[in-house]
């Protein structure tokens, strides 16, 4: 069904009407439904070959308006978990669940916890009903000359069907970031050097059915995310404390699992059923996401971490905010999409170094007691409403929320050191 941005634009200028996506996950694929829904000749380059898991199995609330938008969320919910909400594990003895229908004023308040091969099959689906072509090749680039400007080498050219080259290449391909290698773009890290072992289970334990679980453990953190007959479980540890437990990424999880106290319990009767996936290429961001005829998406423009689950909604965030710019035709639009999606990426890094250096954990239990206090019963209806949709994705970009976060986590405290729970 067609599809458009909607913000009312018009298509008028010739320019940017042929699109080479490089990509077919969220970003990808989102771009190219909302692109192709627009009118424009889009073809994505979306090769066959992929890992057996993928990060980003857990989706915030404020990814289902899209589901909705791209006309597959009944799809996506057969396949699914339906989550209500997120459990923190602080230690053995203490944790906090978060209900997201109890989050005041929510627009969304449920999401869904998904096998990303059949979601992201479905996200191309929507792109192609919306007029988009996608072709199983790998993309070649190659630099045009010294310039800014990058082209389709003939393979892939032929392939789109085009006789010249197209008016705009996205790079939605993920951490590889083969653009802006190609280019040398720079990129910034994040504080953390950290590896994620990442495979599913049986027979892992939830507590509470369908949330997102964050542990806490004795190094880094774990995820557990209840998927239909198993249990997605990943490990963020740091990469040499890992190696003290094994050569291979296997015996590195496995024995992991059997040695950290807050989750051996859980763990010890489970059984993997997955390949064991390494990732290291976490919390970077390129300096730069567009050129003379070029764009990034995704997680080609900056991959944060996973923690709040965020990279399925700056997915399609960015590919929205970038489907408007070129639609519009504006020259400018494209620097704006570029600033905007800085400004959103720079925020999630620093919620996420709150959670890493401890003071979100040590708000959470804070707020557990106070709220039970006639003081702290004042002041929870308005911290229910905007506390909580920094992390269901719906005011990340609003600027109070932000600031009464970070004013909470310098000031709200208690004189609660929150190196106690810092994830080290």
């Amino acid at each position: 069904m067609p599809m458009t941005p909607q913000h009312g634009a018009s298509l008028e200028p010739r320019a940017r009407r042929r699109i080479a996506v490089l990509g077919g996950g969220p970003a990808g694929a989102g771009a190219a439904a909302f692109l192709a829904g627009a009118g424009l000749d889009v073809c994505v380059f979306a090769r066959g070959k992929r890992p057996p898991i993928i990060v980003g199995e857990s989706l915030v609330p404020a990814v289902v308006p899209y589901l909705r938008r791209l006309g597959i969320e009944e799809e996506v919910a057969a396949y699914s978990v339906w989550k209500g909400g997120a459990t923190f594990v602080f230690d053995r003895e203490s944790r906090l669940n978060i209900r997201f229908d109890e989050v005041r004023d929510a627009k969304t308040t449920y999401s869904y916890n998904v096998p990303r091969d059949r979601f992201d099959a479905s996200i191309l689906g929507a792109a192609q009903r919306c007029g988009a072509r996608v072709v199983e090749l790998t993309a070649r680039l190659e630099r045009d000359g010294d310039s800014d400007r990058v082209r389709l080498c003939g393979d892939a050219l032929a392939a789109a069907g085009w006789s010249e080259q197209p008016d705009l290449v996205i790079d939605a391909g993920g951490r590889s970031r083969v653009l802006t290698r190609l280019l040398g773009i720079p990129h910034l890290e994040g504080d953390r050097r950290d590896t994620a072992l990442h495979a599913h289970f049986e027979g892992i334990e939830v507590e509470v059915p369908g949330n997102v679980h964050t542990d806490r453990l004795e190094h880094g953190w774990a995820w557990r995310i209840p998927l239909q007959g198993r249990v997605s479980m990943g490990l963020v540890v740091d990469g040499d404390i890992l190696r003290k437990f094994g050569d291979s990424a296997e015996e590195q999880m496995d024995a992991y699992l059997r040695h950290d106290a807050v989750i051996r319990d859980f763990a010890r009767p489970a059984r993997r059923v997955t390949p064991v996936v390494r990732y290291t290429n976490y919390q970077a961001r390129t300096t730069r996401g567009v050129g003379e005829n070029w764009a990034l998406v995704g997680d080609a423009f900056g991959f944060v971490d996973p923690v709040f689950s965020s990279g399925a909604l700056v997915a399609f965030q960015s590919a929205d905010l970038l489907a408007r710019a070129v639609v519009s035709g504006d020259p400018a639009a494209l620097a704006r999409y570029e600033k905007e999606v800085m400004r959103n990426l720079d925020t999630w890094h620093r919620v996420i170094r709150w959670f890493y250096d401890g003071r979100l954990l040590t708000l959470f239990r804070v707020g557990q007691y106070v709220r039970e206090t006639w003081p702290g019963r004042l002041v929870d209806f308005h911290f229910r409403k905007h506390m909580p949709k920094i992390f269901t994705g719906e005011d990340v970009t609003n600027r109070y929320s932000l600031a009464l976060v970070s004013f909470m986590v310098k000031h709200g405290l208690a004189r609660n050191d929150p190196r106690a729970l810092q994830i080290l």
